[in-house]
């Protein structure tokens, strides 16, 4: 017998709450969160580009990961505070699909990304006489290429094994955005094949980034104490644990959402999680990398020290004190 699908056109999302008090709170708390999120990320990006003594591999990647965070934001934020401000939180199957297969790729892009922003403090620490070698102008392109291509093709199994199941007429997300798990929630059939494939590319995607990660740092700290220069290990240190904190969050929150059975599954719960992998660390990435490094922070205090003056013929001049 032929298998009866079910053609659904458009999906109700239940977002973060129903109670509208509560919606408009949330609505706000939202909104300085994606402000925050553009202004630091966008003004990060301008100053990476602008000076010269920070077009080094670390910052490239860096400026790769504030143009990514722009971007995830961007895929899940806008249509979540519209949703927390309309009655009908109605969302078209295309747009569902669209909406999940970008924010996937992203947030894959971004595990992968943070991997690679690992290998490169590795070098810089270990080898730091032939990093500019190693990781010279055209290899870091090479390698920010690749985690961009990669997160966008390694995405599409994902979304489409999800697309492909049997919803049963079921159209209600109990979710603020098109998730992987939230629509395997969905389904009335068994999808153990489905959550098992899943769960694999997830290992791929998510384990492995965090066994590169584990094995630089061992690496890392093992030359850090060798290190006998006391603001040499101080300096490796500010930089390497503000990408410690940003992996810890991100890659903690994923592997909770990701790599459990269905049958675990708390909606309520796994908006929270979800927020802690998709808005959180957009926002606190810039602030992180801003406040934690020296080299940011030498910049800051020569921006302040700068005095602007002018000649009789108008022209400009710049003293540095």
């Amino acid at each position: 017998m032929s298998r009866n699908v079910t053609v659904i056109v458009d999906f109700i999302l239940l977002g973060l709450s129903s109670n509208p008090e509560t919606q408009i709170i949330l609505f706000f708390i939202f909104l300085l969160a994606y402000a925050i999120i553009l202004t630091g990320n966008i003004l990060f990006i301008i100053l990476i580009i602008t000076y010269t003594t920070l077009h080094t591999p670390m910052y490239f990647f860096l400026s790769n990961l504030s143009f990514l965070d722009l971007c995830y934001s961007t895929s899940i934020v806008p249509r979540m505070l519209r949703d927390l401000m309309s009655a009908k939180k109605i969302i078209s199957y295309e747009e569902c699909a669209t909406q999940m297969y970008f924010s996937l790729s992203l947030g894959e892009t971004e595990c992968i990304l943070l991997a690679v922003m690992a290998y490169d403090r590795y070098v810089a620490v270990c080898y730091p006489l032939q990093y500019t070698t190693i990781m010279n102008k055209m290899v870091c392109i090479k390698i920010a290429a690749g985690t961009w291509i990669c997160g966008f093709f390694l995405s599409i199994s994902h979304v489409a094994l999800t697309l492909n199941i049997d919803l049963c007429r079921n159209n209600v997300i109990n979710h603020f955005l098109c998730e992987v798990p939230a629509i395997l929630a969905l389904s009335c059939e068994s999808v153990v094949l489905v959550e098992f494939a899943i769960l694999v590319v997830g290992v791929i995607i998510l384990m492995t980034p965090v066994t590169i990660i584990t094995m630089s740092y061992i690496k890392i700290i093992l030359c850090i104490i060798k290190i006998k220069s006391s603001g040499g290990r101080r300096k490796a240190f500010s930089t390497c644990g503000s990408h410690m904190m940003v992996v810890t969050i991100f890659y903690g929150s994923a592997m909770a959402a990701y790599m459990k059975p269905r049958s675990s599954s708390i909606p309520e719960t796994d908006k929270v999680v979800a927020i802690f992998y998709e808005i959180v660390p957009p926002m606190l990435n810039p602030i992180i990398y801003t406040l934690r490094n020296n080299d940011v922070k030498v910049l800051f205090k020569k921006l302040r020290n700068m005095h602007y003056f002018s000649d009789n013929r108008g022209k400009v001049f710049i003293d540095v004190r």
